[in-house]
């Protein structure tokens, strides 16, 4: 049994969950291709300050909306049957609420869900033993595989393009993700104390 790490937003959700949201507020018509950066900031042309006065709003209806990544809860319905499934997010923790319904509304198994606040994942996954992560940021993918010395499957996206570390696989689904551990599970088992 494994322990798996896995981001909520990008890598469960939908990774064009914003577009609409986004659009609608700023009058614009962009699509995820449109989204090579993962700072949205400079695709919008606004600060930090006034991207954060926008989430304060519209982020507890957007992740209640969100959609499944496509195959998501397949592959997430498998998972569960062999292994621990460990959410760690970057979602603040006055969103916890929100997250629990959409996962029981959507009826996606889950060991643990961890609200971390920030994109510093690192401890969340030390902490829970995390064997294998599930990420769409390119930067907490290569945080993760560097200091906690695991290997992180990384959502391919127009806004994680930077090249990788040799122990950061990029997929493009969750078929792939899911056939990746069935190849490499047995390689992955930890001892543990």
């Amino acid at each position: 049994m494994l322990r798996l790490g896995i981001d909520i937003d990008g890598t469960v959700t939908a990774q064009d969950t914003f577009v609409p949201y986004l659009n609608r507020s700023f009058h614009l018509s962009i699509t995820l291709d449109d989204m090579t950066d993962y700072d949205l900031t400079k695709l919008l042309n606004i600060t930090a300050e006034e991207f954060w006065e926008w989430m304060n709003v519209h982020e507890a209806a957007i992740y209640k909306e969100a959609k499944l990544a496509e195959f998501a809860k397949q592959a997430l319905d498998g998972l569960k049957e062999e292994h621990r499934l460990i959410y760690i997010t970057a979602r603040r923790s006055h969103l916890e609420d929100v997250t629990l319904d959409w996962f029981a509304n959507r009826d996606v198994h889950y060991d643990h869900i961890e609200l971390v606040g920030s994109h510093h994942k690192v401890e969340a996954v030390k902490k829970h033993g995390i064997d294998l992560f599930f990420e769409d940021h390119h930067g907490n993918a290569t945080m993760i595989a560097k200091e906690a010395g695991i290997p992180v499957i990384l959502f391919d996206s127009p806004y994680n393009q930077l090249p990788t570390d040799s122990n950061i696989i990029r997929v493009q689904n969750w078929l792939e993700a899911v056939a990746w551990i069935n190849k490499n599970k047995h390689s992955l088992q930890h001892v543990r104390s």
